[in-house]
């Protein structure tokens, strides 16, 4: 695996406004030379398509959404329904409206293998010029452990800093669609393993985005969302992010075809990750399109005491930050086609 190069916040905002300059609309993201020539009853078929210029993007800083990973961290182990999770949320709650954002909560009480608890999800509404949403996501529950301390840096510290950046980063937009920035409480198990509680009746992890799902039914709101990107376990030093083996395959080209247009193609990589169970999923089986970007299976630290700050850069977190912003504009226009 190859060690991640170090580099300035300004450096990669440098870099990326003048990859910028480049990207081509969302018609033209496959690189030329990667498929056999097409027909010419298959370039009848397509539909003409006219470059427009890229804006200039917001800004992500990688610094900032490190120091948030480094307040959560501070606050120790993170289980739902503790107290230190109780004041993660009141961090993240306070952030969201620092921003001007629109934040609303749902409590809710998970029927757990550990008893009842408490959990509360929370979202920040970005007003877009359409009501149809685009959810960006993660947990920020850390999972419970008798036998260490986990502070879960990487998981889910990394992806709660990075979201909570992309938020400010793009509180002063007014995008397409409507973005909800989404922080889910109860994705991790209470049991030790999977096959620790036998066979529950409903599945032990996932209690926010199950119950997020559930409400969006209930309140007829599940048609508004067009898709779903997760994070979940992207901050580690030596990153390294292939492809989710249950997501949806047009997101997941939009956004590794980004990655490689503004120069982080090292970072997004070719190959599949295995990955069940996470915050995705009640969405893809709702019918929602969505994505997990994660490195679970090449991080040796997942569900130990030593997922600690120090496996965490903030290189990786500004290369998902600048990707994700880039890439979010090319999924508005592909939804709205």
């Amino acid at each position: 695996m190859t060690q991640l190069r170090s580099q300035t916040a300004a450096t990669h905002r440098a870099h990326l406004s003048l990859a910028l300059l480049f990207l081509l609309p969302l018609g033209f993201i496959a690189c030329p030379n990667s498929a056999p020539p097409e027909t010419g009853a298959q370039k009848a078929a397509q539909p003409a398509t006219t470059p427009t210029p890229t804006a200039a993007l917001p800004a992500f800083d990688g610094q900032r959404a490190f120091a948030h990973v480094s307040r959560m961290v501070e606050m120790g182990p993170r289980p739902a329904g503790s107290q230190e999770l109780a004041r993660t949320r009141q961090y993240i709650v306070g952030e969201l409206q620092s921003y001007r954002l629109k934040v609303t909560t749902d409590e809710f009480t998970a029927q757990t293998p550990g008893g009842n608890k408490q959990m509360v999800n929370v979202t920040a509404e970005l007003p877009g010029q359409s009501a149809d949403a685009i959810i960006v996501a993660s947990h920020y529950d850390t999972k419970p452990y008798k036998e260490f301390r986990f502070v879960g840096a990487n998981d889910a510290g990394s992806s709660t800093g990075t979201l909570l950046e992309l938020a400010r980063a793009l509180s002063h937009e007014k995008p397409r669609l409507t973005y909800w920035f989404v922080f889910f409480d109860g994705e991790e198990a209470f049991c030790r393993g999977w096959d620790d509680c036998g066979k529950p009746a409903a599945p032990d992890n996932t209690y926010g985005s199950r119950r997020y799902v559930a409400h969006l039914k209930e309140q007829n709101q599940l048609q508004r969302v067009r898709a779903m990107i997760l994070l979940d376990m992207m901050g580690y030093k030596n990153l390294q992010l292939r492809r989710d083996d249950m997501g949806t395959r047009w997101l997941e080209d939009v956004i590794w075809d980004t990655a490689r247009d503004i120069g982080h193609g090292d970072v997004f990589v070719a190959g599949a990750e295995g990955v069940g169970g996470d915050d995705h999923e009640p969405f893809l089986k709702a019918g929602i399109e969505a994505v997990d970007i994660i490195q679970l299976n090449d991080y040796p630290y997942w569900h130990t005491a030593a997922d600690t700050l120090d496996k965490i850069s903030p290189r990786s977190l500004q290369v998902v930050g600048e990707t994700l912003i880039a890439s979010l504009p090319r999924i508005e226009q592909r939804l709205q086609k």
